[in-house]
């Protein structure tokens, strides 16, 4: 393996530890068996952690304090059995006799004794000449602390013991225990008596058992998991089928059940959910069927009210064309009847408009378009309104310039509609229509800087027939179904229309078109929460012509015209 490729694969390795956290965390938020697993698994393996730590501390002070208690017997059985040995003699001046029974005694203890390590020293120095001295076989003086000397000094009639490291003729330490105590020698004084003891059986029976434990803790571990396994497996299955079933039916699949076996509480879940299933499902369609025949009562009353709708506007256009013969209350009831007359016919087209919404029978007739040019016409058409009104029509357009397939009817009417509201609620201020574009869509935004909602009312603005405020009516003709259609409009070229409104500064309208056919990708060019403030914007207090308009930004737009091309 090269270097590089050694590089690459630690980067990766790297990569996919730093990935690890975030897949756990994502399968414990969203997977129930893996988190009850989880949670069996740490608990399970606390608490077996726990009672075999407990076990084996208990193992090791229960074997310790026996081989303890057994190696404090057999060194007080084999002081004790010298020590009978050298009361039973008759001790005389004979310096060899004594010499012999001291030799009887050092080998006494030895034979009486199950270890080999002993060593006795004299605690006050021997009368000279009876031959008696101290001795060790295996057991050196270094291993004796002075506490344990100076107990076995001061105590004459109890034992002393200490935990020792006995070094072996391998290099290596076994754990041990060095017992003293005084024996009595008649004619001398009194000896100290140390014997060392092994206890490296002890601590191999120990690590057996401890390892043990150990391999019987992580066994029941596997053994817990595989039961809760295959219990929540049982248990899981039946949520898991509910979820996915839920997610199917809230999709629209109408027609899935649960399967449903046995009687117990799942089973009465399952037969509950396909009840409620069967429940939705009827009331759907019921709905849909109530749908579909207001839909065609819509559209069948709108149809059947044109024929007689072109004959009152006939007479209607008639009397209001002859209405300067009549006198001054039948001419105003001429000009009304005119008015209400082409109002209701808008009302009748938009309702027609709604229905073919609602049965889902609009097409679009699309072509290469440039949306400024667009916002221009209309822009041009409804500056007298505006004019009337005493708002100012202005126009930033630094894109949208390049053409785009769109449906120039229908866009032409949502921005009509956008237009308008703002002229009817812009309190007579500047109204800002922008146009740009970037590699993924085109957008134009209408600012008026009037009366505003709340956000509350801002997100019913697109309801069909409502009003932020009811008593408010309608100066310019609007029907109440202007922006409903404007969404309808934007949603079917797969765009967007969205609101942006404050009370006493203003709504943003801001409608916003893919350049390809599809949904949108990435921001709209056109900024929903405007930055501007009317101070702003408030410098020129006259209307412009479009003329004048066009000759401002034209310039300079197209400039940079070029650059909306994706």
């Amino acid at each position: 393996m090269t270097a590089t490729s050694a590089t690459g694969t630690t980067v990766a390795l790297w990569r996919d530890w730093r990935g690890w956290p975030e897949t756990i965390a994502t399968a414990w938020r969203r997977s129930l068996r893996f988190r009850i697993i989880s949670i069996t698994l740490l608990l399970t393996s606390f608490a077996i952690f726990v009672t075999s730590l407990t076990m084996a501390l208990v193992i090791q002070n229960n074997l310790f304090e026996s081989r303890r208690d057994e190696v404090l017997s057999d060194a007080l059985s084999a002081v004790g059995s010298g020590q009978k040995t050298l009361d039973s003699a008759e001790v005389t001046d004979d310096a060899s006799a004594l010499r012999a029974l001291w030799g009887d005694v050092r080998d006494e203890i030895p034979r009486a004794s199950s270890s080999s390590l002993i060593a006795a020293f004299a605690i006050d120095e021997p009368p000279v000449g009876t031959g008696v001295r101290g001795f060790t076989t295996g057991l050196s003086a270094d291993l004796l602390s002075p506490g344990l000397r100076e107990r076995v000094v001061s105590f004459p009639d109890r034992q002393a013991w200490q935990s020792v490291s006995l070094p072996m003729e391998d290099g290596s330490t076994a754990p041990g225990i060095v017992v003293g105590q005084q024996l009595i020698v008649p004619e001398v004084g009194a000896f100290e008596v140390y014997i060392a003891y092994d206890l490296a059986d002890s601590q191999q029976t120990l690590q057996f058992v401890q390892s043990t434990l150990w391999v019987a803790g992580l066994i029941l571990i596997a053994i817990i998991i595989g039961i809760s396994w295959a219990v929540l497996r049982t248990v899981s299955k039946p949520i898991i089928e509910a979820a996915e079933t839920s997610a199917r039916l809230a999709s629209g699949d109408l027609e899935v059940r649960l399967p449903v076996h046995g009687e117990d509480e799942l089973a009465t879940l399952a037969r509950s959910f396909n009840a409620m299933a069967d429940s939705i499902e009827a009331q759907i369609k019921e709905l849909g069927e109530l749908s579909l025949v207001q839909q065609r009562f819509v559209s069948d009353v709108s149809h059947e009210l044109r024929t007689p709708l072109t004959t009152i506007r006939l007479a209607a256009d008639m009397l209001n064309d002859q209405r300067d013969q009549f006198d001054p209350t039948t001419n105003r009831t001429a000009e009304l009847l005119h008015t209400q007359v082409q109002r209701f016919e808008t009302l009748l087209a938009d309702l027609l408009e709604i229905s073919r919404y609602d049965a889902g029978s609009v097409q679009l007739e699309l072509e290469a378009t440039s949306l400024t040019s667009l916002a221009e016409d209309i822009i041009e058409q409804m500056l007298p309104l505006a004019q009337g009104r005493g708002s100012e029509l202005r126009l930033v357009a630094p894109g949208g310039y390049t053409p785009v397939d769109m449906d120039p009817r229908r866009v032409r009417r949502v921005l009509r509609n956008l237009v308008g509201n703002a002229i009817e609620h812009g309190e007579g201020r500047p109204i800002v229509v922008t146009v740009d574009s970037n590699q993924h869509a085109v957008a134009v935004g209408v600012r008026d800087f009037g009366l505003g909602m709340d956000p509350e009312d801002a997100q019913r603005v697109f309801d069909r027939f409502w009003r932020a405020d009811p008593s408010r009516q309608r100066t310019i003709g609007g029907t109440g179904l202007g922006l409903s259609i404007a969404l309808g409009d934007a949603k079917l070229h797969g765009g967007t229309l969205a609101v942006w409104s404050e009370l006493a500064v203003g709504t943003n309208f801001v409608l916003t078109l893919p350049r390809q056919p599809g949904d949108l990708t990435g921001a709209s060019p056109v900024s929903l929460e405007p930055e501007e403030v009317l101070s702003e914007v408030s410098h020129a207090t006259q209307p412009m012509q479009l003329t004048e308009l066009r000759e401002l930004y034209f310039t300079d737009s197209m400039s940079n015209a070029e650059e909306d091309t994706p």
